[in-house]
């Protein structure tokens, strides 16, 4: 008589692998578009987004504009180092080195280029020792505190050359900074990147709401939020002085 043999349907080990692993990423898709909501409502709820002082209330006057366009962009567009407003013989990077730094040395007696200097580099913390040279003068460089690039996309697009060249060498928009810094942040808005110096957060958001209402610029909803939780950390917060 012939044998029969039954077949057996159970999950094999392998298949049991696949069915958990389609399972996490089904899992994990739903979190990345649910937690971000969650996040956000429980912040609402503690108040981490509460904020006072007169950089939060001007920052509750900016325009909020999310998806900005950003077509068209073009640094030299904005002609940066391009004026010399104070008619010293020097361009903006010059005038605010000699500004930020101290123990400032000249290339030459009664110049304005700067040759040496120190800096305490507010958005790292660190001091450091400049000194003009081909290999040397990128450790510190000039930082626009609102980019160019998000300026644009946030309402310069619109301006004529005279404002965007206005905006580009405002002293009030410009910081000099660590290098390295400065390359890691871009043109990143306050909700991408913020000074790694915790110390000086208050000071940079606040900076960048002056400008961004100086100059009637917007602001996405991601980046007020990521500035309002910062202000939240520094009650009273002030705009900084033109």
């Amino acid at each position: 008589m012939a044998r029969r043999f039954k077949r057996k349907y159970g999950v094999t080990p392998l298949e049991r692998i696949l069915i958990i692993l389609l399972i996490a990423v089904v899992i994990g898709a739903t979190l990345g578009v649910i937690l971000p909501r969650i996040n956000n409502g429980i912040a609402e709820i503690t108040g981490r987004y509460k904020a006072t002082g007169t950089a939060a209330e001007t920052l509750n006057k900016l325009a909020v504009v999310d998806r900005p366009n950003g077509d068209g962009y073009d640094r030299d567009l904005f002609g940066f180092r391009e004026t010399d407003d104070d008619g010293n013989g020097c361009d903006a990077r010059e005038d605010i080195l000699a500004r930020d730094l101290t123990d400032v040395a000249y290339v030459t007696r009664n110049g304005c280029k700067v040759k040496s200097g120190v800096l305490n580099d507010p958005y790292t913390g660190k001091v450091i020792h400049f000194t003009r040279g081909q290999n040397t003068s990128a450790a510190v460089q000039i930082d626009h505190v609102v980019a160019l690039q998000n300026a644009w996309q946030s309402g310069a697009k619109d301006w004529n050359t005279r404002k965007r060249m206005q905006f580009a060498n405002d002293p009030y928009n410009l910081l000099a900074v660590d290098g390295p810094a400065n390359q890691g942040k871009g043109s990143s808005s306050a909700a991408y990147w913020l000074p790694t110096n915790a110390s000086y957060r208050c000071d940079y958001v606040a900076r960048q709401i002056g400008v961004k209402d100086k100059y009637g610029l917007s602001v996405t909803s991601s980046e007020k939020r990521a500035m309002q939780s910062v202000l939240h950390s520094c009650p009273g917060q002030e705009i900084p002085a033109d």
